[in-house]
């Protein structure tokens, strides 16, 4: 057939056609691209970096303020303690010094500390054996003489009505003690709540002995 072929020139010819057809087919469909686009994020990626950027600078304000509102917060608040501190005249008054030489035995003297009276009683021998030989059941405030004193002979404490706070008189009431006429609480010899609407015992402050000296506060 092949031989049939080269004898007849027409038929050549006729070939010829076909073959750049196919050639031309080819180097079309070499050439042809993809119609697909590939997406682009740059504007995406601007916009995350410009975010970033912001939430840095947002982070290091937020930061920046705490720090200045602790400080501003530490000042104020030991300018504020610094004022309630106590001033000179009351330090001096956070103890008081008495003289027990100049008490004589069997009277009372009151003195002043903070702001409340004292009273300090010489007692004699009578009044500390009364005070001993109180029966605990009876006493509305339980306290044993010997719990309210460090030496027996003399009985420190506040004079302030355990009631409503007014100060009750020395050397009166029904029990030799004190006596509150506001409302008429009675106290014994060691200051024990005995008769009337107080419900305590007559405080007992701290106190200390130096030689004939007693250091309250």
């Amino acid at each position: 057939m092949l031989a049939n072929l080269i004898k007849s020139p027409s038929a050549v010819r006729s070939l010829k056609p076909v073959a750049l057809t196919t050639a031309k087919l080819s180097t079309t469909s070499l050439t042809n691209k993809s119609t697909y686009r590939t997406p682009n994020f740059d504007e995406v990626l601007k916009k995350d970096r410009n975010m970033d950027k912001s939430r840095v600078f947002s982070y290091f304000m937020i930061g920046s303020m705490g720090l200045l509102s602790s400080a501003g917060a530490k000042s104020t608040v030991e300018t504020f303690l610094s004022s309630m501190s106590a001033s000179a005249d009351v330090l001096a008054m956070a103890k008081v010094e008495v003289n027990l030489a100049n008490i004589p035995l069997g009277k009372n003297v009151v003195v002043k500390w903070q702001g409340k009276p004292v009273f300090i009683r010489h007692r004699t021998p009578h009044e500390i054996q009364e005070a001993n030989e109180v029966d605990m059941s009876a006493l509305k405030d339980p306290q044993t003489d010997a719990d309210r004193v460090q030496n027996p002979e003399w009985l420190i404490m506040l004079g302030i009505c355990t009631h409503l706070g007014c100060v009750p008189i020395g050397e009166s009431g029904d029990f030799g003690g004190w006596f509150c006429p506001c409302h008429g609480s009675h106290y014994d010899i060691s200051g024990r709540i005995r008769k009337g609407p107080a419900p305590l015992n007559l405080e007992v402050p701290q106190y200390e002995f130096d030689g004939d000296k007693v250091i309250v506060g």
